[in-house]
């Protein structure tokens, strides 16, 4: 078994190439998450302003065994990331292998960390239930041989939750349809100004989640690279901002699970998103990110978003939600997450999937 360096464009090709035959006979694999792999691997990307990204390829005689990327961030320097990792079962020597090439090309680092991809908003872990069905967009997936390879690391352990809308929906309308809230208005994003937006956006996941996990904080560019290949796709309503007195202090991003749009190997396109738009297949839409600044953390600005969102919700006839991920280490995020749906839908909420970043020292 040898590494190869990523350097020709043939090498990239054969990069991005090797999920295909990780997932040939796989049919609940989207590759949907792609032109984020693209982004980090060949770039240009604001991203690489800060962070060196490192292809390899795995090879053992004459196939191609594996991929991963080596990743330094100078804005989350404890670790060394090991990103975008496929491989072929029953390669013993893989793990170490990475190991001895990440210790080689970042001595300073003490700590090594399998399945964050760059950033958590890139996308972060490796599967490790439900592998007889296809991923909601945005989450991972990949087969279940994976974590046999990380069974001496500590595992970061993440969550979704998955839910009925209809009762939701009536429990918020319930709830909360005549509470006062204290000046607070919501409004979707302009998507005419989107670049302004999404500063807004990156301003309000800088300040709201510092202590989360592996966080580091964003450039607009960057969250302006992320979004904008999905502009076709993201409606107005799919990003809200609260406001108090004309200034931001929080948000909702939730997007429906494009990933019903398609299947197996195939990447979004020109044809799916007219079939989005006029034909819409899509069941379940993802509960992705809300946050508020902690100043206004104990005000009803959550719930003043989620109303807000319930009638473009309930107009595409989404039927389920899925919520996540969320590190199970955040005690507080899950309670206040499962008290939050079974108050809703008055049915014990347990995880639907669980997910892994797998770290140790290095």
């Amino acid at each position: 078994m040898k590494i190869k360096q990523v350097q020709t464009k043939e090498d990239f090709k054969t990069f991005l190439s090797i999920s295909k035959e990780i997932y040939k006979d796989n049919i609940f694999h989207r590759s949907t998450e792609d032109d984020i792999t693209r982004l980090l691997i060949e770039g240009p990307s604001t991203f690489h302003n800060h962070a060196s990204v490192n292809p390899y390829i795995l090879q053992e005689d004459d196939r191609i065994a594996g991929r991963f990327a080596l990743i330094y961030d100078q804005k989350l320097p404890g670790y060394v990331q090991v990103s975008f990792f496929e491989a072929l079962p029953h390669m013993s020597e893989i793990v170490r292998m990475i190991m001895r090439k990440a210790r080689a090309n970042y001595p300073q680092c003490r700590r090594i960390v399998f399945g964050l991809n760059g950033h958590l908003n890139y996308g972060a872990g490796m599967l490790l239930s439900r592998f007889d069905e296809a991923p909601v967009f945005g989450l991972p997936y990949c087969p279940e041989y994976y974590q046999d390879y990380f069974k001496d690391f500590k595992k970061r352990t993440m969550v979704s939750y998955r839910f009925l809308t209809e009762p939701f929906f009536e429990y918020h309308k319930i709830m909360y349809g005549n509470l006062d809230f204290n000046g607070i208005t919501v409004r979707k994003m302009n998507k005419k100004k989107l670049r302004q937006e999404i500063e807004i956006y990156t301003y309000l996941n800088n300040a709201c989640f510092p202590e989360h996990p592996f966080w580091a904080d964003r450039d607009v560019e960057e969250d302006f690279e992320l979004f904008y290949p999905f502009r076709f796709l993201i409606k107005e309503e799919n990003l809200l901002f609260a406001e108090k007195d004309g200034k931001p202090i929080g948000f909702f991003l939730w997007y429906p699970d494009f990933n019903q749009l398609v299947k197996g190997g195939k990447s979004l396109g020109l044809r799916h998103v007219l079939r989005y738009h006029f034909n819409d297949p899509i069941n379940t839409f993802r509960f992705t990110e809300i946050a508020v600044l902690p100043k206004y953390r104990i005000t009803p600005a959550v719930q003043a978003m989620i109303l807000h969102a319930i009638p473009y919700i309930k107009r595409s006839g989404y039927t389920y939600g899925e919520g996540g991920f969320i590190f199970e280490e955040n005690r507080d995020s899950i309670i206040m997450t499962r008290r939050f749906l079974e108050r809703a839908t008055g049915t014990r909420m347990e995880p639907f999937r669980r997910y892994a970043i797998f770290e140790s020292e290095l």
